[in-house]
């Protein structure tokens, strides 16, 4: 299987929006999409911690509530909540849903009451803490560890050790490790970015960007 890196992304749409979502969805495709909390415990769609790469503003997502989220992306970029993403893929396309900071036990649970009746929903983050306390909460939770390319082939054989986690989360560089392939653990492979390697890979499951 595999899916698309935070929507379509083109001259209309950007990445992580509603609109490069559905296009996704249209497509056939699930999606990886990321998270972060705002200071009121909304869940936002967003890859930074901070809107300034996107947005120019120089504001951290935890330090403000979602009203003011809205009104400072409404314009231009309108940044979504989680729950209107799980609305729009209407529980028929998997979500790879990165957590990208570490969140706190009570966030975590307040998380997986809000996507409860979505079971295409897989938890990934390369916060290992963030897999570990949502697998405490509820064991039967997909969940995917995620890996940098500096990270050893015997720490991550070490990690997929676990047999509660579900996936490997890995850099397209791992690839070719034949180590890698002897491991017996779903693994999906990021971030794919031109035909060539999609073409020659595509018997892997891989999460690319637009092609």
């Amino acid at each position: 299987m595999h899916l698309i890196h935070r929507g379509i992304v083109n001259k209309s749409f950007k990445e992580n929006l509603l609109n490069s979502f559905k296009a996704s969805f249209k497509k056939g495709f699930g999606i990886e999409t990321d998270i972060h909390a705002t200071k009121d415990a909304q869940f936002v769609c967003f890859h930074d911690f901070t809107l300034k790469r996107i947005h120019k503003i120089n504001k951290s997502i935890k330090n403000i509530n979602y009203s003011e989220v809205q009104s400072l992306t409404r314009r231009k970029y309108p940044i979504p909540l989680l729950r209107d993403l799980l609305k729009l893929s209407k529980n028929k396309y998997y979500l790879f849903i990165e957590i990208k900071p570490l969140f706190s036990s009570k966030l975590l649970k307040k998380l997986l009451n809000e996507t409860k009746r979505f079971n295409k929903c897989v938890f990934i983050s390369f916060k290992e803490q963030n897999i570990y306390r949502i697998l405490k909460i509820n064991k039967k939770t997909k969940v995917g560890l995620s890996f940098t390319p500096s990270t050893s082939i015997k720490q991550i054989y070490k990690k997929s050790k676990n047999k509660d986690v579900n996936f490997l989360i890995l850099d397209k560089y791992f690839l070719n490790k034949s180590l890698i392939k002897k491991i017996n653990k779903e693994k999906y492979f990021y971030t794919i970015k031109n035909k060539k390697d999609f073409k020659k890979y595509s018997k892997n499951n891989l999460i690319f960007e637009n092609l």
